[in-house]
């Protein structure tokens, strides 16, 4: 049996180039659908689109103009601080000039009377409604067709307005810079009288408040008694004295209780040759101990050489060492003098020090009060020295102001007024672009909302892809004529030769024996072939066919498989298994009486009940119901059935079985014990998906059994256009 395949095999290959052209195939008619409705927009905008033009004036923001006035050193409040204008300002002017469109626009609308102009007003001109609403209304019209910019990294701003006449363009477009200057003239003069009157305030304050500071620093200096000499108090240049000395003081402690240290650790090794070595770099000063040590050294000389001539216990020797011995007793007599020294200047530092310690402590004690007095003292003089600093401050400022309010000027003038409107014609070209390409956008959009709500069965990619199985052939569609056109061996048998004889009513029962090379021959040919493999690795006999829906072909092709099997001499019976509706039995036996349930019952004989086609040698089991049965899954799942099956397997080399559709009923999955494969049809194009992989979780016994797919009446016309 042919296995199925795993999900990561039957994954759908990636987007190709052919792949995009096959989708542009199949939603060709979309696309083009959505060019000629972008088309239609595009003739529409040319209908409706009115001819306009577009007066300009440019506007400077020189900040130059008005720094002559700003010459103080401390740059103070913002409000007045020109002179570190840069781009950011100039961009926040422009947003400023833009924000307060309307409000120009509607100064601008009432000086040239445009509530009374049908291009702004439209039709309620000379109607009954108020005055106001009117010049509002036409100041928002006016505001919509303004537009300020910026040319470049420049100060200019381009003040532009568009109109149907080119007159009246020119005329709000000078209207607009005349009435913004003039707004920033104001607003300059009303934002310096403000500062003033603040300013005033603010001085008056900040001088009471400098006074009361330095009042409040000269009593607290007089009510602590605080005396200072230069630039500092005299209690702090005595404490930094008195920390020198005890610096000094404490560094002469720790040098002679190293020195002590040293000596009274010679002294408690007791050693001759630690006393000797240490000699030489602690007693340098000491006249006695390098003449001992000198004598030490000769002696120890002569008792080496002497030991060596006369041996150690020679006489002279013993008397040598006896010498040694006392030279040694008397560097150690003097080394303990000198540790005697030492302890007394030991004793002496270390009085010194906490003398001076003693001395710094009382300072410190002392000076406390002084100290405290002294941070209080700093933030007195703190505080007055910044109430002084920003009185001065302000002051510098409102002298500043009160000169701009004398003479205040203006930072914007006009550099380039209005005299002439350019015509504005449509952007044929590119509204075109901007429609073909949303009208191209919005086909392939739709395309592929098509293509996504296309959830059926187009290629054999997308039955492996779903359904995890092999698809055995792709069955073209074939055209169904119910005037048979028999083949020429058909037509040679007498009508009345037998009576069980099969004679389709449609040509699509015998397009495999009439047209032989026809595509839906090849295509049940390579069904033919699974089915061999299929024989040729197992004892398998009966093979299923069956469908998910009803109408998808089973029969067809179920009978096309039989007669090519059939036609090339081997055994053949095909078996009508679809009790529910027996088409397959109307349309090959019309006449039959008995069938496959009167064999089960033992009314009648298989051989009573069995036609055949002289043309191929096919057998065919019909079946024959007089009304609708209830209970057909038990039929099909009895041992009468069983019996019958197995007395087909031993007369037949092949049984072809058309089974009911799996979604509607249940008998298919009761034919497991029956059939030994399955081969499920599903029609292209028309099969969904989803529904397919439901019915098919509900069969697992036939899953399991199951040889292949295959995809039958393919458009072969259209199939290509789905091929990647």
């Amino acid at each position: 049996m042919i296995q199925r395949g795993t999900p990561a095999s039957a994954e759908l290959p990636s987007p190709t180039l052919e792949s995009y052209f096959g989708f542009l195939r199949r939603q060709y008619l979309a696309i083009l659908g959505c060019l000629l409705l972008s088309a239609s927009v595009f003739a529409f905008y040319l209908y409706t689109t009115s001819t306009t033009y577009t007066a300009s004036a440019t506007i400077i923001i020189d900040p130059r103009k008005s720094q002559f006035l700003q010459q103080r050193p401390v740059s103070g409040d913002a409000l007045l601080d020109t002179a570190s204008i840069n781009s950011a300002w100039i961009d926040s002017q422009l947003g400023i000039l833009k924000l307060e469109s309307e409000k120009l626009a509607l100064s601008v609308a009432r000086d040239l009377q445009l509530a009374r102009d049908p291009e702004f007003v439209g039709s309620d001109i000379g109607s009954e409604k108020p005055e106001p609403e009117l010049l509002q209304r036409a100041a928002s019209a006016l505001a919509s067709r303004l537009e300020v910019k910026r040319l470049g990294a420049s100060y200019l701003i381009r003040i532009e307005f568009t109109s149907l006449n080119p007159q009246q363009a020119t005329r709000i477009a000078n209207a607009v810079a005349d009435a913004y200057i003039v707004e920033d003239s104001s607003a300059k003069y009303k934002m310096i009288r403000r500062a003033n009157a603040w300013f005033q305030e603010r001085l008056k304050t900040l001088r009471e408040q400098a006074s009361s500071a330095e009042a409040a620093v000269v009593k607290f200096k007089a009510e602590k008694n605080i005396v200072a000499a230069g630039e500092r108090l005299m209690s702090d240049q005595q404490l930094a004295e008195l920390n020198s000395q005890l610096v000094a003081a404490r560094v002469h402690t720790v040098e002679t209780q190293a020195r002590l240290s040293r000596i009274e650790a010679v002294l408690r090794a007791d050693r001759l040759n630690a006393t000797v070595d240490v000699t030489v770099s602690d007693t340098l000063n000491n006249p006695i101990i390098p003449k001992l040590r000198s004598q030490y050294v000769e002696l120890a000389n002569r008792e080496a050489d002497w030991s060596a001539r006369y041996g150690r216990d020679h006489l002279a020797v013993v008397n040598l060492r006896d010498q040694l011995r006392e030279v040694r007793a008397s560097i150690l007599d003097e080394f303990r003098r000198v540790a005697e020294t030492y302890r007394n200047e030991y004793a002496i530092a270390k009085d010194r020090q906490e003398e001076i310690e003693k001395g710094l402590a009382e300072v410190v004690s002392q000076s406390q009060e002084t100290n405290e007095a002294q941070i209080a003292l700093r933030a007195l003089e703190s505080v007055a020295r910044s109430y002084r600093a920003l009185y001065d401050n302000f002051l510098q400022q409102y002298m500043s102001s009160v000169q701009n309010e004398s003479f205040p000027i203006s930072e914007t003038r006009l550099i380039l007024s209005a005299s002439g409107a350019s015509k504005n014609n449509p952007r044929i070209s590119s509204v075109a672009l901007v429609t073909i390409l949303g009208g191209l956008a919005l086909g392939v959009g739709l395309g592929k909302l098509r293509e996504s709500m296309d959830r059926v069965f187009r290629t054999s990619g997308h039955v492996q892809a779903a359904l995890e199985t092999e698809c055995l052939a792709l069955v073209p569609v074939v055209k169904c004529d119910r005037q048979l056109v028999a083949s020429p061996g058909h037509q040679s048998i007498g009508e009345g030769q037998n009576s069980r004889t099969i004679r389709p009513r449609s040509n699509a029962f015998r397009t495999v024996i009439d047209v032989p090379f026809s595509p839906f021959s090849e295509a049940v040919r390579s069904i033919k072939f699974a089915v061999d493999l299929n024989r040729g690795s197992s004892s398998s006999k009966v093979f299923g066919l069956t469908s998910c829906f009803p109408g998808e072909g089973t029969s067809t092709v179920a009978t096309a498989l039989a007669e090519l099997v059939a036609q090339v001499g081997a055994r053949t019976i095909l078996v009508d298994c679809d009790l529910r509706n027996p088409s397959l039995s109307r349309e090959l036996a019309p006449t039959a009486v008995a069938g496959i349930i009167e064999v089960t019952s033992g009314n009648k004989c298989l051989e009573e009940t069995i036609w055949t086609d002289r043309t191929t040698n096919m057998d065919f089991l019909p079946t024959v119901v007089g009304s609708r049965l209830e209970n057909t899954s038990q039929v099909l799942a009895s041992d009468a059935i069983k019996s019958l099956f197995d007395a087909l397997r031993l007369r037949y080399n092949y049984i072809i079985v058309d089974l009911s559709p799996l979604a509607p009923v249940v008998d298919v999955r009761a034919t497991t014990h029956l059939v030994d494969s399955y081969i499920l049809l599903v029609e292209w194009g028309r099969t969904k998906i989803d529904p397919a992989l439901h019915a098919l979780e509900g069969a697992r016994g036939i899953r399991e059994k199951m040889l292949g797919v295959v995809l039958n009446k393919v458009n072969m016309d259209i199939i290509g256009r789905y091929q990647m």
